[in-house]
């Protein structure tokens, strides 16, 4: 299999300092830089993708791993013909990610955060001294993690808000190796953040760390490396729906490395990242044309993240200011922040699903809605080279198929709970 190696195809270069670093399988920063920075992984090859069989794995010559798991899927890019007709457009590429066997899509999980569990976890070391990974996630990361780690037995401790338990949902009970942590009905995802932090200061505990972890960001990444593999090149416009914004960020990073790798030719891609308003920290901020993001008080954001059907969507911290995050993204991308409400995004679901025949994810039909409006602004030409990123779908064509059941916490945490307390009871989950 390409790239598979010992992990020596890559190293770490701390984007503050510009150090290289060798990895250890869970680093996430420089020791010795204090400010907030990124680590972006170096390889020393040219992108060859492999078979469609190898699973993410076809892209793993620019994947920090350095073991293969079993059961993963790729992002699938094809040229859409439907849906392109209905919008007008002659160059629409829709890179697909979740269950769609018909194409050749086999996430499970229906999400993209598949390609970002399958790189993470084949990054850590088969036996790492830190413990049990930690992931805090709102809903589809959490689902994606459970499978990988249950299928790889690979210890987890995965923290969500109870409301959000609901998209928790699988074929099989989480192997024992996995525990469900949440924080207390009425918390959001920043509350999910807040207590993985809390069990990450106790020992046997750490952090998979967000956009921070390399790992995270170029499994991502591999949607646009499907979609310049399918095209012959770089797209003009990348649309995609945004929480943290890490995927778009993992976006704009791959898009670099394709320029560099020459295959590919130049590089004039555009994000063009949404949200789901009203949450629309990200959008406000980026207007404003502020590097900060603008004040959003805890309770207006619960309640915002209440009122959205992209759950996901809702991150009131995001890595948008710091060095190389999302801000500086868009401004070297030239890209843009737009918006669409639940209704919109409803109606563009619908669209897609009648046009190209499959269901897709709330956070999915944000990024349609937003292409939609676009275009008839004409901020995208009808007939310029766009990738859609569809970052879930096919979850209902997959239930229809498959008896699954709801995911229960392990254990419940109010977000006044004592960091001591919930690293105690975590770890006795596992004794």
């Amino acid at each position: 299999m390409s790239g598979i190696k010992d992990g020596s195809h890559y190293t770490l270069k701390a984007m503050c300092c510009g150090k290289e670093l060798e990895d250890t399988g869970v680093l996430l920063s420089c020791p010795d830089c204090s400010e907030p920075h990124f680590l972006r992984a170096s390889y020393s090859s040219h992108l060859v993708a492999g078979n469609s069989d190898e699973g993410i794995y076809r892209f793993s010559d620019w994947l920090p791993v350095r073991r293969v798991l079993k059961g993963s899927g790729a992002p699938v890019t094809y040229r859409s013909r439907a849906l392109a007709a209905k919008l007008g457009m002659s160059n629409l590429w829709i890179t697909f990610n979740g269950w769609w066997p018909e194409k050749g899509a086999l996430m499970r999980t229906g999400s993209f955060k598949e390609c970002e569990a399958y790189s993470v976890c084949a990054r850590i070391p088969e036996a790492p001294d830190s413990g049990t990974l930690v992931v805090a996630s709102a809903g589809n990361t959490a689902r994606a993690f459970i499978r990988v780690c249950s299928e790889n037995s690979i210890p987890l401790a995965v923290v969500v808000p109870e409301d959000n338990l609901n998209a928790l949902w699988s074929e099989e009970e989480p192997a024992g190796c996995v525990k469900i942590i949440a924080s207390a009905s009425g918390s959001d995802y920043f509350d999910a953040i807040a207590l993985s932090n809390k069990l990450c200061s106790g020992s046997g505990f750490y952090p998979e760390g967000g956009a921070k972890n390399p790992a995270r960001r170029d499994g991502m990444g591999t949607t646009v490396l499907s979609a310049a593999v399918a095209m012959g090149e770089i797209p003009e416009y990348y649309f995609q729906a945004v929480g943290s914004g890490t995927g778009a960020i993992a976006a704009w990073e791959a898009s670099v490395r394709l320029e560099k790798d020459g295959s590919f030719g130049p590089n004039n891609m555009k994000l063009m990242v949404s949200q789901n308003s009203p949450f629309q920290i990200i959008h406000d901020s980026w207007k404003a044309d502020s590097r900060d993001l603008l004040p959003l008080g805890d309770d207006e954001a619960r309640e915002m993240a209440h009122k959205i059907d992209a759950k996901v969507l809702s991150n009131r911290k995001p890595p948008y200011s710091l060095p190389g995050g999302l801000f500086d993204a868009l401004k070297a991308s030239g890209g843009d922040v737009l918006l669409a409400d639940n209704a919109e995004a409803r109606e563009a679901g619908r669209l897609f699903l009648e046009t190209e025949g499959v269901d897709i994810s709330p956070e999915a039909s944000v990024a349609l809605a937003s292409l939609i409006m676009a275009l008839d602004d004409k901020a995208v030409p009808r007939d310029g080279k766009v990738m859609l990123n569809i970052t879930g779908g096919g979850t209902e064509l997959y239930r229809a198929s498959h008896k699954t059941k709801a995911c229960r916490a392990d254990l419940v945490f109010s977000n006044d709970a004592a960091p001591e307390d919930v690293v105690r009871e975590t770890a006795a989950l596992w004794s």
